[in-house]
Order: structure tokens, then C-alpha cells, then sequence
């Protein structure tokens, strides 16, 4: 069973919430890997990451890479083990996985301005309960991450 965690962004855009909570990985030692749908994206999310200030230092990058297993945060759009051993996985942009059970901790982020966003995400939800996995929903608030339901 992997615990996934929904993560409603509703105050601040992906590029500026992802890298703190990659920070947070990071602190406590685990590894990562961005799942996104789409290759643009992904490129976006890579210089965003190298221009952060919230931790101000975020290596990482491009899955498929020559040196992928010395990353603590690989950025990809393909659907397979990640390289650098990553026991959590960020999924973004309504990216799917077929692979949850091989993570330790989910982190699936959606927009909650975007409606088509929101229903794929409670779609998400859907499946991944009914496949046994322990779920959670965040949703930003005025002092950050609360937890809720």
C-alpha cells in the first residue's frame, strides 16, 4: 500500500509550490521523480527548478540521462523506474502512473482553478482507492498545507 497525498493548489501556481516540496524530500533524505504529461512542461518545471529560491538549491535532472542514478530529483514524461532509485513520485499536469505500489509516498499536485483539473484528480482518487492505497487531501491555505477530510 503507498500513501498518496492530494495537494489542491489554490494560492500559489505549480512552479512556485514544487519546489518547496521537493525541498522537503530532499530534507529528509528520499529522492524524487516529476511525472509530467507533457515534454514542455517538463522543460518549464527544469528551469524553474534552477532559478528556485525556496530552497534555493534543487539538483536534479532529466530522466534518460547518462548520469540519472547521481540525481536526488529527476524530471521526466515517461511512465518507468526512475533512474536514480526515487521512492517518491510528483505527479503534475494530470500525469498517471501505473507504477503507485513501487513508491513509498505519492504526491499527486493539481490546479484547483482549472475544473477539468479537479475532476481528473477526484477521478484519480477514485482509482487509487479502490485499488487499497492510503489516501490523503492537502489543500493550500493562509498558513500553507492544511490537511483536510
Amino acid at each position: 500500500m503507498t500513501r498518496i497525498g492530494f495537494y489542491h493548489l489554490t494560492r500559489t501556481p505549480l512552479v512556485q509550490a514544487l519546489p518547496r516540496l521537493l525541498g522537503r524530500v530532499l530534507a529528509s533524505g528520499g529522492r524524487a521523480f516529476v511525472l509530467s504529461s507533457e515534454a514542455e512542461r517538463v522543460a518549464a518545471l527544469d528551469a524553474a527548478l534552477w532559478t528556485a529560491t525556496d530552497p534555493d538549491w534543487l539538483p536534479h535532472g532529466l530522466a534518460g540521462g547518462e548520469h540519472d542514478a547521481l540525481q536526488p530529483i529527476l524530471l521526466g514524461t515517461a511512465d518507468a523506474p526512475p533512474g536514480n532509485g526515487a521512492r517518491f513520485l510528483l505527479l503534475v499536469d494530470g500525469a498517471e502512473s501505473a507504477r503507485l505500489a513501487e513508491y513509498d509516498r505519492v504526491l499527486d499536485l493539481f490546479d484547483g482553478g482549472d475544473e477539468a483539473a479537479v475532476a481528473a484528480a477526484r477521478a484519480r482518487w477514485s482509482k487509487a482507492k479502490a485499488a487499497g492505497h492510503a489516501l490523503t487531501y492537502w489543500q493550500q491555505g493562509q498558513a500553507g498545507w492544511e490537511k483536510r477530510g
